[in-house]
């Protein structure tokens, strides 16, 4: 029986799938979940799980109808990092107003579930404040960070 991660099986997929994506630059559809199943020898949730985990830092998308499509170009920072950012972008000091979740899921053009897992990593690392009926505010303004 082989031995388990000890980082956790979908992060090692996300990984192995990352470095694939960008080796192989022409094709920009991923294989199927059932596919990816077959030829990691894991269950759909864990490929689900490591998909998300590209999805989260803007690699690859859900293409209803289609499957996973790859991003390419533009932007490639992580989601996380790109919502962070309109804070700066959108010159927001703290108590003004953030973007909605809808407005958000089409400024980049990412699914609600993705924007709302990274709007709760804010609001836990204490930038963003939710007040229930009035949406969500900026608590506190993000470190500036050297980025490469």
């Amino acid at each position: 029986m082989p031995e388990a991660s000890p980082r956790g099986t979908y992060l090692v997929i996300a990984e192995t799938l990352r470095n694939e994506i960008q080796a192989e630059q022409g094709n920009d559809t991923l294989q199927s979940e059932a596919d990816l199943m077959d030829s990691h020898g894991v269950s759909r949730n864990t490929i689900r799980r490591a998909l998300k985990v590209l999805e989260a830092d803007g690699v690859v998308e859900s293409a209803p109808g289609i499957g996973w499509r790859v991003v390419r170009g533009g932007d490639r920072r992580s989601l996380a990092e790109r919502m962070t950012d309109v804070i700066e972008e959108d010159s927001l000091s703290v108590g003004d107003t953030y973007p909605s979740e809808a407005k958000l899921c089409e400024r980049f053009g990412a699914s609600r579930t993705a924007v709302r897992r990274v709007l709760a990593q804010m609001e836990g690392n204490g930038l963003l404040a939710t007040v229930h009926g009035k949406g969500r505010t900026v608590r506190a303004l993000p470190t500036p960070t050297a980025r490469p």
